[in-house]
């Protein structure tokens, strides 16, 4: 049911180290100056901190002074470089932050600008949740990463380098055996940093998936509450959120075993440090001002060391993250628009050629949706599409659409490769009126007004009018400014309908391609929409799809579809003395009245 039951586990589970973060470089690179800003607070704040030390060792050597004057001057200095480190640390938060904000709104940008140019190919083999769950979940673990654990892996760094090296001056024996301890926290955060990182990218995997399984059942909650499928669809959801759990306190245990191990290790080796230095400091060796000094840098690189360990897990866990969202961003789409675009002659005329065209779809590459089919339709021609289910009818207008590309033939309109003309050129020179309207969570005239968004109230109103829409528009609580509801909630089948064939009539493009336009409508209001659709055609080229026979009878021509090809062509008349596949589903439908 999920696409990742599809995927061995260990497949889903590889990562690519902490490198794919080298992902995210394209969008750091035009903020390169609000990035030195804030590397430029991040040095300051670390300077100031290794300072620190400095100042407090001459308060100690020099406590029992003469006088109080020295005292006093090294606690002042002491207060401004806390007044500094203050600054330092609020600048460092505001540009961290900042910049983490800034780049995650453009990789969401990015990716959503990307996923809405895929062809519907892509979206065969992801869900659309799994989609949300990369916008959502994997761009808030990055933002994690850029607006504070970046820079706070940067700051210890450099609390870990300048740390070493102020100890090394302090003390160079004690120096000597803390660096003995540096082995023994380093295999650890390897060993157990690569299982951490296969657990992240496994973790994440879960949390799309389940992801993915809400909003499929929230899509369909009235078919799944009309099948009293609830438990099911709850327990689904369950397994696929214990799952992510589960993954999740895994990934959690290793970590924190990682943290103990590294903390109990870095401090335990300090306890030793301390007890020589202090036996030193008792045989003369050293200052109890240097010990003291060189306390306070062992914690500050012990700190260093145990955040680098927490801050590692993050990273590779953004690491999984990351890769994802390069993933789909470094998508090659199966339909590409040509690298120099060909322009349509106006006016367009809506001439459409398909010329032996053989295609399958690619989530079912063994079957043959079309084989070898070549059709012409003349500029203002209505055509109408008809034959069993799954003969073909609708790969034509999916076709037409450019939503995929066919694997041999050529398609046309007005006798240009649409492969030679970019998709958003001659898309808007075509209207579509689906079998399954797409209604948005947007007002009825918003809705209508998607088919042509300069179009005006009037212009709204007479394309609803057009489309037997108008009256039952009006009936809403707010008229035209009534929300739909999302997916149209608040309309019947065939009011969708009405709405979507209004959208298409306000489009006024050249080609008209309806899919079972009329199939959710009543009696009446099929009459209108067909006397509306009649009036529409004139002048325009237009493809019919349709399983009702008499919704094409005025149809210039009547092409048969089954298993893939055209099986016969002609007027309905001629169809029906032919007495083939057209006749005997004419006969079908109008002796049982349901046409």
């Amino acid at each position: 049911m999920h696409a990742m039951a599809e995927q061995p586990l260990e497949e889903r589970a590889t990562s690519k180290r902490v490198g794919s973060l080298r992902g995210l470089l394209p969008f750091l690179r035009p903020y390169r100056a609000l990035l030195l800003l804030a590397l430029a607070a991040l040095v300051l704040t670390a300077a100031v901190s290794l300072v620190l030390p400095l100042a407090v060792r001459r308060v100690v050597d020099n406590f029992n002074a003469g006088t109080t004057e020295i005292l006093d001057q090294y606690f002042a200095a002491a207060i401004g470089i806390a007044a500094l480190l203050a600054v330092g640390t609020g600048l460092r938060y505001y540009f961290v932050t900042r910049l983490g904000e800034r780049v995650v709104a453009d990789i969401r940008l990015a990716l959503f600008d990307r996923v809405m140019g895929l062809s519907p190919a892509f979206f065969e083999r992801l869900m659309t949740g799994e989609i949300v769950s990369r916008l959502s979940t994997d761009t808030t673990l990055i933002l994690s990463v850029i607006g504070s654990s970046v820079s706070i892996a940067l700051r210890n760094l450099l609390m870990l380098m300048g740390g070493l090296v102020l100890l090394f001056l302090t003390s160079a024996k004690l120096t000597g055996l803390v660096l003995l301890v540096v082995p023994a926290v380093v295999v650890p955060i390897i060993v157990l940093g690569r299982k951490l990182r296969r657990l992240s990218r496994e973790n994440q995997d879960w949390i799309a998936a389940s992801s993915g399984q809400a909003t499929e059942a929230l899509t369909a909650v009235q078919a799944v509450q009309a099948f009293t499928h609830e438990s099911q669809t709850k327990a689904l959801f369950g397994e696929v959120t214990e799952k992510s759990f589960a993954s999740a306190r895994t990934r959690i245990g290793v970590r924190a075993i990682m943290t103990v191990i590294v903390i109990f290790l870095v401090f335990t080796g300090i306890v030793g440090v301390l007890w020589i230095g202090a036996r030193d400091v008792r045989a003369g060796v050293m200052t109890p001002g240097e010990l003291v000094q060189f306390v306070i840098y062992a914690v500050m690189v012990a700190g260093a060391v145990g955040a680098l360990s927490e801050i590692w897990g993050e990273l590779q866990r953004a690491s999984g993250a990351t890769e994802r969202l390069v993933e789909i961003l470094n998508t090659t789409d199966t339909v590409q628009d040509p690298e120099q675009p060909r322009s349509l002659s106006a006016p367009v005329r809506g001439e459409i050629t398909f010329r032996d065209v053989a295609f399958r779809y690619p989530a079912r590459p063994t079957v043959s949706a079309l084989d070898g089919v070549s059709l012409q339709v003349k500029p203002g021609q209505t055509v109408a599409l008809v034959g069993p289910s799954g003969a073909g009818k609708t790969t034509i207008l999916q076709l037409l659409m450019r939503f995929y590309d066919p694997q041999s033939g050529a398609i046309l309109l007005d006798g240009v490769p649409l492969t030679d003309l970019a998709r958003t050129d001659f898309r808007r020179h075509i209207a579509l009126v689906p079998q399954d309207p797409v209604i948005f969570a947007a007002s009825a005239r918003d809705n209508i007004r998607f088919g042509r968004p300069d179009a005006s109230d009037a212009e709204v109103e007479a394309a609803a009018r057009a489309a037997a829409a108008h009256d039952f528009i009006v009936a809403l609580p707010q008229g035209y400014d009534s929300a739909l509801g999302e997916r149209g909630v608040m309309l019947s089948g065939g009011q969708k309908q009405r709405i979507a064939i209004a959208r298409a009539i306000l489009r006024d493009a050249p080609v008209l391609l309806l899919d079972e336009a009329t199939s959710a409508l009543d009696a009446e209001s099929e009459a209108a929409v067909q006397a509306a659709v009649e009036q529409l055609s004139q002048g325009r080229t237009t493809l019919v799809v349709a399983h009702r026979l008499a919704t094409v009878k005025r149809a210039d021509r009547i092409i048969v579809f089954e298993h893939g090809r055209i099986v016969d062509e002609g007027t309905h008349e001629a169809l029906v003395a032919a007495g083939g596949l057209y006749a005997r589903l004419a006969r079908l439908q109008f002796t049982d009245g349901q046409a």
